[in-house]
């Protein structure tokens, strides 16, 4: 059966290239840049489209028609998608703002990298794919091993060697081979592209194929469809690394209006740790893309990142919305796990508390406004973790 997915072309936002939509490419062959998916909505109701999907089963799929796969058959699915979005209440430091969390730590594989893998693995498992490989600081391999599973395909996947060990018995627990890299995601990248030249893989990272940022503007489409029109966030804290996550929402937001379903879009913050935090840094200077953090260090995995590909990509995604960015210490992160639980039931990962760290310092900065609705995006699981053990590190 076909999904109905109305993928026309391949763009690239840098140089303008278009490419064929079927051909199995990763990057933009002009300018190296990433490439884009775009959608044929001429003549198409989108406002019909979207009151259908109520009738649909609660996963990222109901939105079939503006995502990439062609072939139901082709969908590598775990059930992934629409995830809670939680009321939190009176937040600390945050009076009069109203503050909601969506905690993608429910997902299959527990975070919000099964969006972008679903997604990403079905498609390639569409265009021929076989053999796939993806640098991780964590919870991106294990999703690439999930989903690789369940469309019967080869994943390798490389990490740098402090990721943390249940994450690496996760990945092979569900068959992919692990590459133990010294360093951060910069060198497991690096290490990655040069033992994969020439084996006909091909590479699922951040930002260097089509089609992972289509199943992360998933997450945008869920938060418009889970608020409603009067509802939407004033706001959202995203907590960044490579950055997909932004760059999906915005994306999301961009195809929404265009269909007439979304007058305003919220603004969108980069939350980063003070160890690591180059996207805040290249905001806060106006530059155009990121310059390298030189000695990069967090207790967040997934935040340490210290040049994420296709920059120019995330910081357009900000500024576009009128956002900003703002970093945490590891100290205050380690703070807001706790808080997380024993206030709200909430079991966050490192990174996913990161926003709910943030969102005092931006009210006391005055970007964000009594009065407001802010929404925390909850990428991932705190389960794997222990707090005790973090605060312990950060208090050394």
């Amino acid at each position: 059966m076909r999904t109905g997915s109305r993928l026309s072309t391949l763009e690239c936002r840098a140089c303008c290239t278009s490419v064929r939509a079927d051909d199995p490419v990763g990057t933009c062959p002009t300018c190296g840049h990433t490439l884009f998916a775009a959608y044929d909505t001429t003549g198409w109701d989108g406002k019909s489209w979207w009151k259908e999907l109520t009738g649909r089963p609660a996963t990222l799929w109901r939105y079939r028609e503006l995502l990439p796969v062609r072939e139901t058959a082709r969908i590598a699915t775990l059930g992934e998608g629409f995830t809670p979005v939680l009321d939190l209440g009176d937040v600390d430091g945050a009076s009069g703002v109203r503050v909601s969390a969506k905690d993608d730590g429910v997902m299959p594989t527990g975070s919000f990298k099964a969006r972008g893998m679903t997604v990403a693995v079905s498609r390639a498992a569409e265009l021929g794919r076989t053999q796939l490989f993806v640098p991780s600081a964590g919870n991106a391999g294990t999703a690439l091993s999930a989903y690789s599973a369940r469309a019967g395909l080869t994943a390798r996947v490389y990490v740098p060697e402090r990721t943390p060990d249940p994450i690496k018995q996760a990945i092979r627990s569900y068959g992919a081979e692990l590459v133990e890299v010294p360093g951060t995601i910069r060198e497991a990248g690096e290490a990655a592209r040069t033992r994969e030249k020439g084996r006909g893989s091909f590479d699922m990272s951040t930002l260097r194929e089509p089609y992972r940022v289509e199943g992360k503007k998933t997450m945008g489409f869920e938060i418009v469809e889970q608020s409603g029109p009067d509802e939407l966030p004033d706001a959202i804290l995203y907590p960044t690394g490579g950055g997909t996550g932004l760059v999906g929402m915005a994306k999301a937001f961009r195809e929404l209006r265009a269909l007439g379903l979304l007058e305003r879009s919220p603004r969108l913050y980069a939350v980063q740790t003070e160890g690591c935090a180059p996207v805040v840094r290249a905001l806060r200077d106006g530059e155009a893309k990121v310059t390298p953090w030189v000695d990069p260090t967090t207790i967040a995995p997934g935040l340490l990142v210290p040049a994420p590909f296709a920059s120019e990509r995330i910081l357009e995604a900000v500024r576009e919305s009128r956002g900003g960015g703002v970093t945490v210490t590891d100290r205050e992160i380690v703070g807001a796990m706790r808080e997380l639980a024993t206030l709200h039931g909430l079991s966050p990962s490192p990174e996913a508390a990161a926003p709910y760290a943030a969102l005092p310092k931006l009210v006391a900065d005055g970007a964000v406004r009594p009065g407001e609705r802010v929404l925390l995006y909850l990428t991932g699981t705190g389960l794997v973790y222990s707090v005790d053990e973090l605060e312990r590190s950060v208090a050394r």
